[in-house]
């Protein structure tokens, strides 16, 4: 008997559509405005290079709890590995995208040199790696939710490369599911 239903690669597509929609909508914004200096916005003001910086550092913080997460799942749950790894290797890349850029890479006065060691996440993983995968799945969803509110602050680069993120992190949660329904107990 043949399954129906959304395939991977269906949801995939549908997902790639969505992200390149996202992208090409916020396209607009560069548009000059009719005195030729203003850019044409809703009246909301242009974030600081702060609250870029703010924006980043959260995002990236955000990717290495949830890198964390992935290596605590992988390691309980060693047959989950195969299934896992393109994913975690995504949320890699899309924290260094994210990253907030250093000056010359300069040293950072009072930074410990262990500083950029990922925190550990809070909470153990679940002793049935469905369940643990299905938390995976979750936490991928509260990392796209996250990231369409901060679209809200972000400037047009900004908002541009989060909303790829969060469509990428809404097909990871799609994958994880269908992934822990797969995924023998």
């Amino acid at each position: 008997m043949r399954r129906t239903g959304t395939t991977r690669r269906g949801a995939l597509t549908a997902t790639g559509a969505l992200a390149l929609g996202a992208v090409l909508t916020g396209c607009g914004g560069d548009d000059e405005g009719a005195g030729g200096k203003q850019p044409a916005h809703s009246g909301a003001r242009a974030p600081t290079a702060k609250t870029e910086k703010a924006l980043r550092e959260k995002a990236v913080r955000d990717g290495a709890l949830l890198l964390a997460r992935y290596d605590l799942v992988t390691e309980a749950h060693p047959a989950t590995a195969a299934g896992l790894e393109p994913l975690r290797a995504a949320v890699a890349e899309h924290g260094k995208a994210l990253a907030p850029p250093r000056a010359e890479d300069a040293p950072r006065k009072g930074a410990p040199k262990g500083d950029d060691a990922p925190p550990a996440p809070a909470g153990p993983v679940s002793a049935d790696p469905k369940a643990a995968v299905r938390e995976l799945a979750a936490a991928e969803r509260r990392r796209a939710d996250g990231y369409g509110e901060a679209l809200l602050t972000a400037g047009p680069e900004l908002a541009r490369l989060l909303a790829s993120v969060a469509a990428a992190a809404a097909a990871h949660a799609y994958l994880l599911t269908e992934l822990a329904e797969e995924t023998a107990v």
